[in-house]
Formats: C-alpha cells, sequence, structure tokens
C-alpha cells in the first residue's frame, strides 16, 4: 500500500469527502464550506453550511446530507448555532437547511454516506456504523465495530470502508454481520484519515488536523494505491 498524498488547497481542516460524478466534495470543519474539486483537486464550486463543527458529508436523494458534530470549535459562534449534535439535509444549490434531524444515539458524528436510498451514520453509543431510513431517520440496522474513533465512511460492494483516525487504520467490515473483510493500516508518519470516500475505483482520505506534524504546511488529500 503507498499513499499518494497532496496539500488540500483551499481547505482549512478538511473533515468530509464525497465523490459523486460531478467530481470531489469537501467540507471544510473550520469555514464549515463545501467545496467541489475536480480530477486535478482545482476549486470548481463553494457553499456555505449550518453545520457546525463539521465531520462528515454524503450526497444522496437531491440533497447533501452533513455531520454536524457540535459545538463548533474551530470558528467563532454564529447566530443560528443550536450547539446540538445533528444530521443535515442541505439543499444542493444553496447549502440550506431542509431538515435537521438528531443523530440516533444522541452524541457526536463523524462520517455517512449514501447507500441505495438509506443512510449510513457513525456512531458511538456503542461504537458502530447504524443504518438509517432518511426520511423519518427510523434505525433499520446497528453493526458494532471494534475499534475506537469511527469517522469516514465508503461503501464498497458488499461492505463498507470506516476510518478509525486515531490508529490510522481503515478497516472493512460486512454490512451486515460487521466482520472484518479487509483493512488498510497507515504508516506512523501518514496524515490521519478523517474524511473518507471512494473516487474513481480508488480509497481517497482527508487530514483534517492542522496545524500538521506531518504535513505543516497545510492540511492534505490521500490516494491510497494498492
Amino acid at each position: 500500500m503507498k499513499l499518494h498524498t497532496t496539500l488540500a488547497p483551499p481547505a482549512t481542516m478538511p473533515n468530509g469527502l464525497q465523490a459523486t460524478d460531478d467530481g470531489l466534495w469537501m467540507i471544510d470543519q473550520a469555514t464549515e464550506e463545501i467545496h467541489l474539486l475536480d480530477a486535478g483537486l482545482n476549486l470548481v464550486r463553494t457553499i456555505p453550511s449550518p453545520t457546525e463543527n463539521a465531520s462528515g458529508i454524503t450526497v444522496g436523494g437531491g440533497y447533501f446530507w452533513t455531520g454536524s458534530n457540535a459545538p463548533a470549535t474551530a470558528r467563532y459562534p454564529r447566530p443560528g448555532d443550536t450547539r446540538a449534535p445533528a444530521i443535515l439535509k442541505c439543499d444542493l444549490e444553496t447549502g440550506r437547511v431542509v431538515q435537521r434531524f438528531p443523530t440516533p444515539d444522541g452524541g457526536g458524528i463523524h462520517g455517512l454516506e449514501w447507500v441505495d436510498g438509506l443512510l449510513w451514520i457513525t456512531a458511538f453509543r456503542p461504537k458502530a456504523m447504524t443504518l438509517v431510513d432518511p426520511d423519518d431517520f427510523r434505525v433499520l440496522r446497528t453493526v458494532e465495530v471494534p475499534h475506537d474513533r469511527p469517522h469516514g465512511l465508503a461503501w464498497d460492494s458488499d461492505g463498507m470502508w470506516m476510518a478509525h483516525t486515531g490508529l490510522k487504520l481503515i478497516v472493512k467490515y460486512h454490512a451486515e454481520t460487521g466482520e472484518e473483510l479487509d483493512r488498510i493500516q497507515y504508516p506512523e508518519d501518514a496524515p490521519a484519515p478523517h474524511g473518507l470516500t471512494k473516487w474513481n475505483g480508488e480509497l481517497w482520505s482527508c487530514d483534517a488536523n492542522w496545524p500538521s506534524p506531518v504535513h505543516p504546511d497545510g492540511p492534505s488529500y490521500s490516494r491510497i494505491i494498492r
């Protein structure tokens, strides 16, 4: 396994990735802005969002879904802040909130993934990935995981890749049983995987730690070459 790592302008703290046919969407934990990048990681578009302490983004059903891991810690408070963890359903053009859903476990959130009309969400009580119906947020399945700090999610055929940020570990879990199907261990001196997505057949991660001892000049994206 090799990492091809690139510094990540215009991001300050990239903490969520989602690849679509349009390109690579990224949400910034510090500014709460959503950026669209092209294949060369060039900025195409920027959309504001009301997310608080952004951690995770996906696209599905004609909307952005963002992880609002409130309260915000990397920016000044804003008048509309709720200081409550939630998943936000946001307009694709304006970034405005269409609906706000409490996290299923009432705690923080770090990752989301849209799969076949349903929404996967990371959870901490217990450590798990939770599948919900995005219409009413009814919990359909909870798959517990053994490692700490569940973060970015990326669907891959029969399973879900999940980043465990503190361990610099990405594990592919069976989506029904939680069985470990595969794993990718980042080197100790590599960027920490926060956001995660599968783009053009390859996994990508982003590192929200900044200033970073690994890349002191700024935040980064990493393409995983296997």
